[in-house]
């Protein structure tokens, strides 16, 4: 494929050939069972193996030992019960051509006391740990000849498991890292102090796993580039670690990272999210390249294939891993083989991925619902029996899906839309500071939809007449909602997020705003009128502002928030809001004290989400078979809805998307997807 030739190249290591230049890096989506990778786990990876993806490693900081488990839901590698998983783990993705590989790992301090077998954490020295508030204790004798151990017997279940290899992870403030870094090693015995004590432990466990494996067998490890760390290790130190690991000739590859996971901050740069720039780290990748023989890989923030490309064909790195990217499209390779770059649905960097494994325990994609749904969900849509009409209402996300998935199966869609262009609320979010690239998930879908030759209709207002007209079997209504400003006594004299976010009202010099929702929403507004030189507080009853928002976003809003001076005030329910000459004033009451108090302010802005768009349904609903009726048994269990209330109706009738309720991006197309694939 022009301009792909780089990423499409095979490539030798050691005794392995992968196919091409691209991989995914070792993470973990949160699925195993008991620390076991099971069928879940095994059908993700092997849809990235049928996209035709040249390495994935899998189980991203797998737990060598008994104290590092259950941090953020890692798989274990520290008993022979895996084996047989693993060994269908490898039979899965080698049966579709790709090579796989496991990371292996002690998390050391980087973990809960009170998760997994409840053991204190280790680390080489007794420093209180900010991201999981953890107070290891510092490791003795024994702990190094135990931990040293169970990376040997991790590596050798590897093996015997099947895989071509193991990725061993120095990096990410992991217990090797933790030895190597000042900041967090203050030992004065020998494996503190000079950099060769620091790094004394790790020549041991790489010493003990090339006993259990042998020569033959790939051993790579993850190191960072640089820590990014006060007191941490700098570029150049990281570059003198990564060459005194490659003298041993213990070590086939370097995956080269960036950053430490030590506190929030930290995190939101280690995974970085829309609002940096492609390829941010590209460049220490490119310095370990140019210092060592060993093949380099690199992560971080590389979804544009252009640059991926690019990262290849000029030597910077020798695989490009491209994670994110694949959970929103694992076909990205045979995409690419077959000359369709522009049906790869690039990853947008919204980070829902990340957020909804720190929160949730689980990865999930803002836009493909079928990654990590593969036992129930396509990625690739097959055609059906089809030849039905179906006529779906609103083209946000919701609508899109729908009209995309309802016309691969084989039916024909009429897709309405009122306004002049597709995208719906996705396009109010992408006017905020950094979240522009949101408009990417319509984007994709505005040109599926329009490749599946759906009956696209801008500027269509659709009633209950003029959708009646085109005699449809099924009609899904993908109305989204209204801005809703909550049921508080004087809303009307406040404007909504949607009103200042599309220019309908103007930021005014002072500016309240109550952000009764706690996701993007009420962030994305406060940073958009305050770059626009409103002085604006965010009042919330919850414990702190935007607490729907994950891990790895709320860090930006935070930085984004505070350097533009807004004021955040938990703890504060707006009650009502009056006027009181050309200003107005907003009434709080303290959640737990409920003691009130006033803010006189020129503006009061409302986020409450949204309330759906329903004037349309209810109009058709009499006229429907199923009566706007969903068998949710069938939904779940993945049939066809057959429900018939009205056997004098002319269609079946479904809401989808916040035409049902307010909720996400991911939501509504997964609304969409499951619905429509049994159309």
């Amino acid at each position: 494929m022009a301009g792909y030739e780089a990423l499409l190249t095979p490539f030798r290591l050691k005794h392995l050939t992968l196919r091409n230049r691209v991989m995914s890096t070792g993470h973990t989506p949160g699925y195993p069972v008991d620390g076991m990778p099971l069928e879940r786990y095994r059908l993700y990876h092997e849809e990235k193996a049928k996209g035709g993806i040249g390495l994935t490693i899998f189980g991203g900081s797998s737990a060598v030992s008994p104290d590092c488990r259950a941090a953020f839901g890692q798989m274990t590698v520290a008993e022979d019960a895996v084996i047989p998983h693993l060994q269908a783990f490898a039979d899965g993705v080698h049966g579709h051509g790709a090579a796989l590989m496991c990371q292996i790992s002690h998390m050391g301090r980087h973990a809960h006391w009170n998760a997994g077998n409840w053991l204190a954490p280790v680390a080489p020295s007794a420093l209180r740990e900010p991201w999981h508030r953890s107070h290891p204790r510092a490791m003795e004798d024994w702990d190094f000849r135990r931990i040293t151990r169970d990376f040997g017997q991790a590596a050798r279940r590897c093996k015997e498991g099947g895989l071509d290899g193991i990725e061993l992870s120095y990096s990410g403030t992991h217990l090797i890292a933790q030895f190597w870094s000042p900041a967090t090693n203050k030992r004065t015995d020998s494996h503190g102090g000079s950099l060769e004590n620091r790094m004394r432990f790790s020549f041991e466990v790489l010493d003990e796993v090339r006993r259990q494996v042998g020569d033959d067998f790939i051993v790579g490890a993850r190191i960072s580039g640089d820590e990014l760390m006060e007191d941490g290790l700098s570029a150049a130190d990281c570059l003198e670690v990564i060459r005194a690991v490659g003298r041993t000739g213990m070590v086939d590859f370097i995956d080269v990272m960036h950053g430490n996971t030590i506190d929030y901050r930290a995190l939101a740069v280690l995974m970085p999210n829309m609002s940096f720039p492609q390829a941010p780290f590209l460049h220490l990748a490119s310095a370990v390249k140019a210092a060592t023989d060993l093949p380099v890989f690199h992560a971080g923030r590389i979804n544009d294939l252009a640059t991926a490309a690019r990262a290849v064909e000029e030597g910077h790195v020798d695989l490009v891993a491209m994670t994110r990217a694949h959970m929103a499209d694992p076909h990205i390779v045979a995409k690419l083989a077959a000359g369709r770059p522009e049906d790869v649905r690039e990853c947008v960097g919204a980070n829902y991925c990340i957020d909804r494994l720190l929160g949730a325990g689980e990865v999930q994609c803002i836009q493909s619902p079928a990654t990590g749904r593969e036992q129930t969900m396509p990625h690739t849509i097959e055609r059906g029996r089809g030849g039905r009409r179906v006529v779906v209402v609103g083209a946000g996300p919701a609508g899109l899906e729908a009209a995309r998935v309802s016309a691969l199966r084989g039916n024909g869609v009429v897709l309405f839309e009122a306004g002049e262009e597709t995208g719906g609320q996705v396009n109010i979010a992408a006017r905020a500071t950094w979240r522009e690239s949101l408009s990417g998930v319509t984007r994709w879908l505005d040109g599926q939809v329009r490749k599946a030759g759906v009956d696209l209709r801008l500027g269509a207002e659709a009633t209950a007449e003029a959708i009646m007209a085109e005699a449809p079997d099924i009609v899904v209504l993908a109305t989204g909602g209204r801005p809703n400003k909550g049921a508080i006594p004087g809303a009307e004299l406040a404007a909504s997020t949607w009103d200042i976010l599309t220019g309908a009202v103007e930021p005014a010099e002072s500016v309240l705003l109550f952000d009764d929702n706690g996701d993007h929403q009420g962030m994305s507004c406060a940073e958009f009128m305050s770059a626009r030189g409103s002085r604006v507080e965010i009042a919330a009853p919850e414990r702190y502002a935007g607490v729907e928002v994950g891990l790895s976003n709320w860090p930006i809003h935070l930085r984004e928030l505070y350097q533009r001076g807004v004021v955040m005030t938990p703890d504060l329910r707006l009650v009502r809001i009056y006027a009181e000459g050309n200003r107005l004033v907003a009434v709080l009451r303290n959640e737990y004290t409920l003691e009130e108090e006033e803010r006189i302010t020129d503006q009061v802005v409302c986020e409450h989400g949204t309330l759906p768009r329903d004037e349309l349904y209810f109009a058709l609903r009499p006229h429907s078979w199923n009566l706007g009726e969903l068998d949710l048994d069938a939904l779940l269990g993945g049939r066809p809805q057959a429900l018939v209330n009205n056997p004098e109706g002319s269609f079946q009738l479904f809401r989808v998307g916040d035409a049902v309720a307010s909720r996400n991006i991911h939501a509504a197309i997964y609304d969409s997807l499951r619905l429509c694939k049994d159309f």
